[in-house]
């Protein structure tokens, strides 16, 4: 029986995840691009957003959840949600609000990979890579994890998308980094506008609430247990980055703090329904100095350019957050045990669910990118392109701040 108070919230809980995209990781990734590529880079994410949608209600929605399908790949059954009514029910809530909620999880995940190529990568070329991406490696892996596919029987706790979006998005970014090879020019420029920055980090931590606590599908006990401790994360993960960048930089950095909490936030994701407040400290703590040591330190060491961290902050951080669900699910909060909870077993799950996410993402986004070379002859800028900016050279539209 439908349930209005739940359908209720997840409506809510839609509408803020959705502001996480065109508003929210527009503005964060816009601000910290440098002025020649800000408006592109809002764009990336602006257009993944509107692109990943189309994808998830024609086909993308079918592979990940479809009836009678696949473990990996799925079925088309319900491809253009065909045979789907307004009085189908997931659970409590019909289901076309589930199509919906899930859709903006999809539209997110791709537009985070943007982050690592912003500045290099053809704009006609991530049409194509971000729609196929949505497809091909996003619906098949949530299929996996949350779709009754081959690695839910793993017992995987992935509450809203540690593994399925930021691990995946991470590693993702990683590669497409790596593919494509440094930028022209690597001078340290100040982002755009810190201001936008702030604002879009804002935003993004108010819709985070509907992306963890929505999780939940209801409006209960564990729905408002994920809310807390989202926000008890983003708060110490804030602190804690801007703390070791003051202690190490001798100034405090706003941006950092920003920063810093969007990786609080992106560690305490799979686990907001499985911890307590004491397990979201220890989480959110550690996601700032992970976050941070990461971008600063493990960036500079591996030498690769991922321009606005995307692997930094989503992959490493995911990945923390991952496996400390496995170390402090408690189950007084939804059932499931951690290893510090008696239950070693969980652990074990968390990791091969990681390093299965890390394989498939890995296999699939390379299978992608090179599709998408071969359509569009090329994914890269040309180099004049790159050096002068692709705010004009490609969108004949200036900047802003």
């Amino acid at each position: 029986m439908m349930d209005t108070g739940n359908t209720a919230w997840v409506l809510i809980s839609t509408a803020l995840v959705m502001l996480m995209t065109p508003a929210g990781l527009a503005l964060f990734y816009g601000g910290l691009s440098n002025k020649k590529n800000t408006i592109n880079t809002v764009g990336m994410s602006y257009v993944a957003f509107c692109l990943a949608t189309l994808a998830w209600v024609v086909a993308g929605y079918s592979i990940a959840f479809g009836p009678n399908g696949h473990p990996v790949f799925g079925s088309l059954e319900v491809a253009f949600l065909k045979n789907i009514s307004p009085s189908d029910l997931v659970g409590t809530i019909p289901e076309l609000v589930f199509v919906a909620f899930q859709g903006v999880f999809a539209a997110i995940a791709v537009a985070i990979i943007c982050g690592s190529i912003v500045g290099r990568f053809k704009f006609s070329s991530w049409l194509i890579f971000s729609t196929l991406w949505v497809l091909c490696v996003y619906a098949p892996l949530t299929r996996m994890i949350w779709g009754d596919g081959f690695l839910s029987s793993l017992g995987e706790l992935d509450f809203a998308g540690g593994t399925v979006i930021h691990v995946n998005a991470g590693i993702a970014g990683l590669l497409l980094a790596l593919l494509l090879g440094k930028r022209k020019q690597q001078t340290a420029e100040d982002p755009s506008s810190a201001k936008l920055n702030i604002l879009g980090s804002a935003l993004l931590w108010f819709g985070w609430f509907g992306f963890n606590a929505g999780s939940q599908l209801a409006a209960d006990g564990v729905a408002a247990n994920a809310l807390l401790v989202t926000n008890v994360a983003a708060c110490l993960g804030g602190i804690a980055w801007m703390a070791i960048e003051w202690q190490q930089k001798g100034k405090p950095s706003i941006i950092g703090l920003a920063t810093g909490a969007i990786s609080g936030l992106v560690g305490i994701t799979p686990a907001a329904g499985y911890v307590g407040v004491d397990g979201a400290l220890i989480i959110g703590l550690v996601s700032g100095l992970i976050g941070y040591y990461s971008v600063v330190h493990l960036k500079k060491a591996l030498k690769y350019d991922d321009t606005l961290d995307v692997f930094g902050i989503h992959g490493v951080v995911g990945i923390w957050g991952s496996l400390a669900t496995g170390l402090f699910a408690n189950p007084m909060i939804n059932g499931e045990a951690g290893l510090f909870y008696g239950n070693p077993y969980q652990f074990v799950a968390q990791l091969l669910a990681v390093l299965a996410t890390i394989f498939f993402s890995l296999l699939g986004t390379y299978v992608v990118y090179r599709f998408t070379k071969l359509l569009t002859r090329g994914v890269r800028v040309e180099a004049e392109v790159e050096i002068k900016g692709i705010d004009v050279a490609y969108h004949n539209e200036k900047s802003f701040s």
